[in-house]
């Protein structure tokens, strides 16, 4: 298999070998971040989706976060790997050459991935939990039922620095704090494709929102109307922050919910339901590319 590079944002292949993330010194923090692979089933011959969340998240954010995906080639062919909900949802500085930016390098049973921004604002960093990125692809035909392939999360396959000739053996993920990287330590939790004949194809899936909000939206007998259009976080202004606090609602509702005020606040492109729109629109005022909601 030749080496195949696919890259998402126009700064993809230099943030691999010149981002934040591989600044040292580190410094340790006493938090964990979880990176967890899913696992699904598919048959031998048929198509494949598995994601990987990240999870427990410090209050402060990432700066970056850089790691490597391992598979077995033998059984998995790997077509695509995209951004999700967590890596696509922050915006940066549009006046900044070096936005937040998601990539990838693959090579046959490794993929790297990466994200991270220059941008100083915390706001603009990764926070809460959701998706990071989701890899698709097919199972090689005569695989036997059965077979459980294993989906490894592995740090980055690269030298500890430009020149080193250290082998890396560590997680990139944390932050920049007066030229110093602060690291968080990870959890890394395995995922799997079982082949088999499984009419389902994958056991995760995108959270949706089901609840329609309209401009203005009876709640327990109260009537709610728009009192600030895009803030849905309710904190009396509308900053990228509302943006975020749209995507983690609609990744984790369950932990994330909107109040019902947000949830009003927040459907500002004219049409019914919280949506990664609404998100996109407020995104877009941030950056200056629209001047209202």
């Amino acid at each position: 298999m030749k080496t195949k590079k696919i890259v998402i944002g126009a700064m993809a292949a230099a943030m691999l070998s010149l981002s934040v993330c591989s600044i040292a010194p580190a410094v340790a923090a006493d938090e964990t971040v979880q990176i967890t692979a899913s696992k699904t089933n598919a048959e031998a011959g048929g198509n494949f989706e598995v994601k990987v969340d990240l999870s427990d998240i410090p209050s402060t954010g990432l700066q970056c976060c850089n790691f490597a995906i391992k598979y077995d080639p033998k059984v998995l062919k790997v077509t695509d790997i995209k951004a999700g909900t967590l890596a696509g949802s922050v915006s940066g500085d549009s006046s900044s050459s070096m936005l937040p930016n998601f990539g990838n390098y693959s090579q046959e049973g490794l993929i790297s991935v990466a994200w991270s921004t220059s941008v100083d604002d915390s706001s603009k960093w990764l926070k809460g939990e959701g998706t990071f990125c989701t890899i698709s692809g097919t199972v090689a035909s005569g695989v036997a039922d059965g077979t459980v392939s294993e989906i490894s999360i592995v740090p980055t396959d690269r030298e500890t620095y430009s020149g080193s000739g250290v082998q890396n053996n560590d997680f990139d993920c944390g932050y920049l704090k007066d030229g110093v990287k602060v690291n968080f330590a990870v959890k890394a939790n395995a995922g799997s494709v079982t082949i088999g004949s499984q009419t389902t194809t994958t056991t995760t899936t995108e959270p949706t929102t089901t609840t329609t909000i309209a401009t203005t939206t009876e709640q327990g007998g109260t009537s709610l109307s728009v009192t600030l259009k895009g803030d849905a976080n309710v904190d009396g202004k509308v900053t990228i922050g509302d943006a975020v606090a749209i995507l983690q609602s609609i990744a984790n509702n369950d932990k994330y919910a909107l109040k019902p005020q947000g949830k009003v606040n927040a459907d500002v492109d004219d049409a019914a339901g919280v949506t990664a729109n609404d998100a996109l629109m407020i995104q877009k005022l941030d950056a200056g590319a629209i001047s209202s909601l």
